[in-house]
C-alpha cells in the first residue's frame, strides 16, 4: 500500500470544482452517496462528537484555533481542513501531529476498495470525488485514534457538503461573502442559505451578526429548527484595547469569569472575529457540553500556540522579507489591503501574485493592483505575476487583462520560482515581498522559501 500510489490515485479523481469536461455534465452532489460510502466503512463519523464550521472566510482560522485550545485542555482534538498548503497530510491532524503516510495509505486503500465494491453492486453511481475520499479518511483516522472531539471545517457551501453527515453538537458560520457562486448561488442569501445547511433540530449556532442580507437568511434557516443562537460579539475587543498589527493580536478578555490576555500569532484585525467565534465556542463547549477542563487560562494558551501558516505570515528568506497571505477571493483582498495599509507607507514593495480563473480575478486585482502601482507615486514598487501548476489557475493573459484595464505595469514570469527570483531582484532591501491570490500559490511559494533560505 504505498503512500505515493495512493496520492496519485486520489489526485487522479479529480477536484470537484474543475470544470467538467466538454459536454459533461457538471457532478451532482448528494450527501446520500457519503452516506452510503460511510455505513460500509462503519459509520465512523458516528463515534465522536464533532463541531462544523462552514463560511466564507475564516473557517481554517476559526477551526484551528479551537483545535489549539481544545489539545491545550486536554482533548485529544482531530481537524480537518481544506486546501492544504504543501502537503495533503496537513488536512488530517490530530493535535499538532499530522496522519502518518503510512495511515494515509492504508485508509485511503480502504475506502477506495470500498467505493469499487459499493459502484460493482450498483450501490453508488459512481466513485466517490476527491473531496468525498478525503473525508471519508478523515472519519476513519478519527475513528481510530479515539478522539475525543473533532474540529471539521467544511468544503464547500455546507448543505451538500461531504462533512454534513456528521451530527454536530454546534455548528459555527464564519463570516459570509460572495464566492463560489456558480455553485452555492448568485446572491449572498443563497449562499448563506447553503452556509445554514450545517444547522440541526435543536442545535446550536455560533456566529457574529453579519450583512443584514446574510443574518436574515441564517435566520429563515435558524428559526423554524428551533436553534438556539451564541453571538461570539462579546469576545470581539473594543478598538483601543487592541494592539494589532499584520502580525499578531493583543488584547485583554473576559472568558468564563476570568480576566486573560489574548495573544494570537494570526494577524490583522479581522482575525479578532474568527478568534470570537472560537472563544465562543470554547465557552459553549464548556458550559453545555461537558468540556469541563477547558478554562480561560487553556483557551487563552491554546490561542497563543495556534499555528496556521499562510495568513499573513511573515518569512525571511536570503535576507528578503516575505507576507505570505492566501487573499483568493474579494473579501480577502480588502483585508489584505487594510493589512498593508497598517505597513510604513514609505516602505517598498513588490506583488507576487496568481489566480484561479473560477475566482473573481477582476475584483480581487482592482483591490489590490493599486497598492502597487509603480507609475503613480510608488516609484520602487512591482507586481510580478506567475503561473501556477494548477488546472484551475487562471492564464498570464487572464492576470494581465485585468491590469491593463487599470493601466497598472506589471511584469510576468514563467514560474513561481521565477517569480519570487525577480521580486527578490527588484525589490530594494528595505522592502517587503507579498505574495497572495491563491492558496496554491502560497503552498507553493512556502515550498520555495524554506527549500531556498
Amino acid at each position: 500500500m504505498s503512500y505515493q500510489l495512493a496520492v496519485e490515485q486520489l489526485y487522479a479523481r479529480g477536484h470537484e470544482l474543475a470544470p467538467p469536461q466538454p459536454g459533461a455534465p457538471r457532478r451532482k452532489f448528494d450527501l446520500a452517496y457519503m452516506r452510503t460510502l460511510m455505513k460500509d466503512l462503519g459509520d465512523p463519523q458516528t463515534t465522536f462528537p464533532a463541531v462544523l464550521i462552514a463560511g466564507t472566510n475564516g473557517k481554517g482560522s476559526t477551526a484551528s484555533t479551537l483545535a489549539s485550545v481544545l489539545g491545550v485542555s486536554g482533548y485529544r482534538a482531530g481537524l480537518y481542513t481544506s486546501p492544504h498548503l504543501e502537503r495533503i497530510n496537513e488536512r488530517v491532524r490530530i493535535g499538532s501531529q499530522l496522519i502518518s503516510d503510512d495511515d494515509f495509505a492504508r485508509l485511503y486503500f480502504q475506502v477506495d476498495d470500498a467505493a469499487n465494491r459499493l459502484v460493482a453492486s450498483g450501490d453508488l453511481p459512481h466513485t466517490p470525488s476527491f473531496f468525498e475520499v478525503m473525508t471519508a479518511i478523515a472519519f476513519l483516522s478519527f475513528a481510530e485514534q479515539k478522539v475525543d472531539i473533532a474540529v471539521l471545517e467544511v468544503g464547500l457551501g455546507g448543505r451538500l457538503d461531504a462533512t454534513n453527515i456528521v451530527e454536530p453538537i454546534v455548528s459555527v458560520i464564519t463570516d459570509l461573502g460572495l464566492d463560489h457562486m456558480d455553485y452555492l448561488g448568485p446572491t449572498l442569501t443563497h449562499i448563506a442559505k447553503e452556509k445554514a445547511g450545517i444547522l440541526r433540530k435543536n442545535g446550536v449556532m455560533v456566529t457574529l451578526p453579519q450583512h443584514p442580507e446574510a443574518n436574515y437568511a441564517l435566520g429563515e434557516v435558524a428559526v423554524p429548527l428551533e436553534v438556539r443562537g451564541v453571538n461570539a460579539a462579546a469576545y470581539i475587543p473594543d478598538r483601543g484595547l487592541a494592539q494589532v498589527s499584520p502580525f499578531r493580536n493583543v488584547y485583554p478578555a473576559r472568558i468564563l469569569g476570568q480576566d486573560v490576555t489574548i495573544d494570537s500569532p494570526l494577524g490583522g484585525s479581522h482575525q479578532q472575529r474568527n478568534l470570537a467565534l472560537a472563544i465562543a465556542t470554547a465557552v459553549e463547549l464548556n458550559q453545555h457540553h461537558g468540556f469541563a477542563k477547558i478554562t480561560a487560562a487553556t483557551i487563552a494558551e491554546g490561542i497563543r500556540s495556534t499555528a496556521w501558516p499562510g495568513r499573513l505570515e511573515l518569512l525571511t528568506s536570503n535576507g528578503v522579507d516575505f507576507l505570505l497571505d492566501v487573499a483568493h477571493n474579494p473579501d480577502g483582498a480588502w483585508t489584505l489591503r487594510s493589512a498593508i495599509g497598517q505597513l510604513p507607507d514609505e516602505r517598498p514593495r513588490t506583488l507576487v501574485f496568481s489566480c484561479l480563473k473560477d475566482k473573481a480575478v477582476e475584483g480581487i486585482a482592482q483591490t489590490l493592483f493599486p497598492l502597487f502601482d509603480s507609475s503613480a507615486d510608488r516609484v520602487h514598487d512591482h507586481i510580478v505575476l506567475a503561473p501556477m501548476n494548477n488546472p484551475r489557475a487562471a492564464s498570464l493573459s487572464d492576470l494581465e487583462q485585468a491590469a491593463a484595464h487599470m493601466e497598472i505595469p506589471v511584469e510576468t514570469a514563467s514560474s513561481v520560482a521565477q517569480a519570487i527570483d525577480k521580486a527578490r531582484r527588484v525589490t530594494p532591501p528595505s522592502g517587503l515581498v507579498i505574495i497572495t491570490g491563491s492558496v496554491y500559490l502560497i503552498g507553493e511559494a512556502r515550498r520555495i522559501l524554506k527549500r531556498d533560505d
